[in-house]
């Protein structure tokens, strides 16, 4: 079997409805050749089914890569998921999030040597996630920025995030004034530069694990490019129960170690 060019890792935790629409997107990319690999903390049967159900109906393989529930435990499964990924270059994505029509070739055109990518999102309020179907994916409705005025989205500036394409989005891509930090819901790299840092710190649990890997990358004298604006995609809602004030500090104590340390490999990874 031959290797993919692309390998996408999509994280997901008993989210079914969201992880449909996400896979359905997959299923619409102008780029075709990638495999999907589904990172799963923990999710109930039913993920395994719709999975298991989906893999006979899109063009891609999926692999579907499951550890037991034990609480919030996103970085352990992400290095599963890293460690089973068969394509040389990785791209990372949440399992809320649907991408548009281009959004593999984007990431697969940008891609180069010594650098890591991030992208964007497009945060939908929950009623719009939810009236989101299969035809609206297919037909790329839920990227149109009239389609979603018309269901009540309001004007604010994050709209050129859709409206953007070409000469805009790469001129956005420039001036934006955030930080290209490694970002879970829309990044990706070389699997070799991740395997060299040893992937996501597994003592972290929600909250900056993906910037923290993002840190080490750059102390590894990796650089990043910024792509908010070419590589979108849409943020269904949800909830954040795992959210914790705990988990946050602990979480900000490492990274700040891990800046001022400037770490990066990191002992609590894929390599135990």
């Amino acid at each position: 079997m031959e290797k993919p060019k692309i390998s996408i890792i999509i994280s997901t935790y008993n989210a079914e409805e969201w992880l449909e629409k996400v896979l359905w997107g997959f299923n619409c990319q102008i780029f075709k050749d990638f495999e999907v690999v589904v990172a799963d903390d923990g999710s109930r049967p039913s993920t395994k089914e719709l999975i298991d159900r989906l893999g006979e109906e899109v063009f891609y393989d999926i692999k579907h890569v499951w550890q037991e529930d034990d609480g919030f435990q996103k970085s352990r499964i992400l290095n599963k998921a890293i460690s089973a990924c068969r394509a040389d270059y990785i791209v990372m994505t949440d399992g809320d999030c649907i991408p548009r029509e281009d959004f593999v070739e984007v990431h697969y055109i940008n891609k180069e040597g010594g650098y890591f990518i991030s992208g964007g999102y497009y945060m939908l309020p929950m009623n719009i996630s939810k009236m989101i179907t299969r035809e609206d994916i297919e037909k790329q409705n839920c990227f149109n920025i009239h389609w979603l005025k018309e269901k009540g989205i309001p004007k604010t500036f994050k709209n050129n995030k859709l409206r953007a394409r070409g000469f805009i989005s790469k001129l956005l891509n420039t001036f934006t004034p955030t930080n290209a930090s490694w970002n879970g819901h829309n990044s990706s790299g070389w699997k070799k530069d991740i395997l060299n840092i040893n992937g996501f710190d597994e003592r972290m649990q929600y909250g900056g694990q993906d910037r923290e890997l993002g840190e080490r990358l750059f102390n590894f004298g990796i650089k990043s490019k910024q792509l908010r604006y070419s590589a979108v995609c849409v943020h269904l809602d949800h909830k954040r129960g795992y959210k914790t004030p705990e988990s946050i500090a602990k979480n900000q104590a490492i990274r700040k170690e891990t800046r001022k340390k400037k770490h990066v490999w990191t002992y609590y990874g894929i390599t135990k």
